[in-house]
């Protein structure tokens, strides 16, 4: 069964509000610099609400996915931003390029890591496989782009591909921001290509070896090679 749009987000916030700890919600506000509020639930509680829920009331048909999301993601805490997030990945095969306006849109939409490390390879980065063509209009697009979380996104969305990696266009983007002062970028970098090092070693040390990177992604991208 699955409950219509907001009452099916008023079913998940019933639940989510009566696991509140306030001691550990201001603990998690302190720790994401106060830019969010929180309930207060930990994350592997939060998990097993969230699975029970689904398990209870479903996953929302695709029809009305779009509008549960986003109304996930405007709630004031940060534990609904976290929930989206269960349920995208939970339904992900059944976006289509259609989705990719919205979907992009919460990558600048109460952006900082906790979200967008999720987004982008997880979801932009399956989709990306699925429909190889939103590249072009997208992540080339986000790696240009003056938001540097659009640019943090670029990076990342291969951060799991492994050996289906493009490794050319990995390599143009770090380029492209190598000179970045943005802590967030340079973090991206070092941790893109340490990830890829582990499937391509030798390919990452002489890149870092023949390009200009920052000293903290060019410490992050070494650190176990």
């Amino acid at each position: 069964m699955v409950i219509i749009n907001s009452s099916y987000v008023e079913e998940l916030v019933e639940l989510y509000t009566q696991q509140i700890d306030m001691d550990y919600a201001n603990w998690s506000k302190n720790y994401l610099r106060n830019q969010f509020d929180f309930l207060g639930i930990r994350t592997p509680i939060r998990r097993k609400l969230t699975k029970h829920f689904l398990s209870e009331f479903g996953v929302p048909t695709k029809e009305n996915l779009k509008d549960i999301i986003l109304t996930l993601w405007e709630r004031e805490e940060r534990e609904y931003q976290k929930a989206a997030l269960d349920i995208l990945d939970k339904v992900k095969k059944d976006l289509t390029p259609d989705d990719m306006p919205w979907l992009s849109s919460l990558l600048v939409s109460k952006s900082w890591w906790d979200t967008v490390d999720v987004l982008s390879p997880h979801i932009m980065g399956y989709m990306f496989i699925a429909y190889p063509k939103l590249i072009d209009q997208y992540a080339d697009q986000w790696i240009l782009d003056e938001n540097f979380w659009l640019q943090r996104s670029a990076l990342l969305y291969q951060l799991y591909y492994k050996n289906r990696t493009d490794e050319k266009r990995l390599f143009q983007y770090i380029l492209n921001r190598a000179d970045s002062e943005e802590f967030f970028v340079q973090k991206a970098i070092g941790w893109v290509l340490r990830e890829y090092a582990k499937t391509n070693p030798l390919v990452v040390k002489e890149f870092v070896s023949l390009n200009y990177l920052k000293p903290l992604s060019r410490r992050e991208a070494l650190k176990n090679l």
